[in-house]
């Protein structure tokens, strides 16, 4: 599959870059973002991939996270996808900034018109690393993943969803419990229909109940002052409740005087990057 160079920028003797490929899983163009520390020049290195959060693109972590440094010194390549399909002339697509385009919750949707290109889950579940293994010096057995707010949800439950894919998880402000919030209902409902049933199977919380998989250690951080934590569209105690009764470890770290953006993500991404650089380089 043909990769298209958009930018290159040296970064901590590594390279931070933006790719562009025809995607056949979500049938447009689709951008990622990719650093590759010094250690990808002359070995392969385990790839830890970030799922950005509602409204975002590719850019918003690799210009505002702040990650490259701490990437650099444990020899990780990050990749960064986008949020959504773009450009699919679907009706309706860029009406709202919760639902649609910068939207698409890592779900495969089965309702039209979504149905066709809404297919997050498949794309960074298998399209993205198969292209990233094909053209990047990575080692496909090390493949960790970590992400913000609608991000973290989608970490959260590619994690659970595929036991033993990953090496480890974390998530900043992730939706942890999305069949209960309106931000969940409305694009749970959208892509996948009236009956919530069906929407279990998206939801960190109702995963975590059932999973029986190889030992995942959980670390997620939450800013205290996040207003959609206040407005109960996180619900992390919901989560941490689920992997509680089901004996699964998770680190939760409630930071006081932190909000929902990327200056909270920034202050903790070496905490994270470090999370993961201990299972991917043991």
């Amino acid at each position: 599959m043909a990769l298209k160079q958009v930018s290159s920028n040296k970064c901590f003797e590594g390279f931070q870059k933006v790719f562009e490929h025809d995607s056949a899983e979500l049938k447009c163009k689709m951008k990622f973002g990719i650093y590759l520390p010094p250690k990808a020049e002359t070995g392969k290195c385990p790839v830890l991939y970030w799922l950005s959060g509602l409204t975002c693109t590719e850019q918003n972590f690799i210009t505002k996270a702040a990650f490259q440094q701490a990437a650099a010194e444990h020899g990780l390549i990050v990749v960064a996808p986008d949020t959504s399909p773009r450009g699919c002339n679907i009706e309706g697509e860029d009406e709202s900034w919760d639902f649609g385009t910068g939207a698409g919750f890592y779900v495969d949707a089965t309702e039209d018109p979504w149905k066709t290109n809404y297919r997050m889950y498949s794309y960074i579940k298998d399209e993205l690393p198969k292209l990233i293994n094909a053209n990047f010096p990575t080692d496909p057995e090390r493949m960790s993943i970590f992400g913000h707010s609608m991000g973290g949800h989608g970490a959260l439950i590619l994690a659970l969803k595929n036991p033993g894919k990953y090496k480890s998880v974390s998530a900043f402000a992730p939706i942890c419990n999305p069949i209960q919030c309106q931000w969940g209902k409305k694009a749970l409902g959208g892509y996948l229909g009236p009956d919530a049933s069906k929407w279990e199977a998206y939801d960190a919380t109702q995963l975590v109940k059932s999973y029986s998989g190889s030992r995942l250690d959980i670390l997620i951080d939450q800013g205290k002052d996040d207003q959609f934590l206040s407005a109960g569209q996180l619900l992390p105690d919901n989560f941490i409740a689920a992997c509680t009764e089901r004996k699964i470890p998770v680190i939760f770290r409630l930071q006081q005087g932190y909000d929902h953006s990327y200056f909270f993500i920034a202050s903790f991404i070496n905490d994270h990057i470090k999370h993961h650089a201990k299972y991917l380089n043991a």
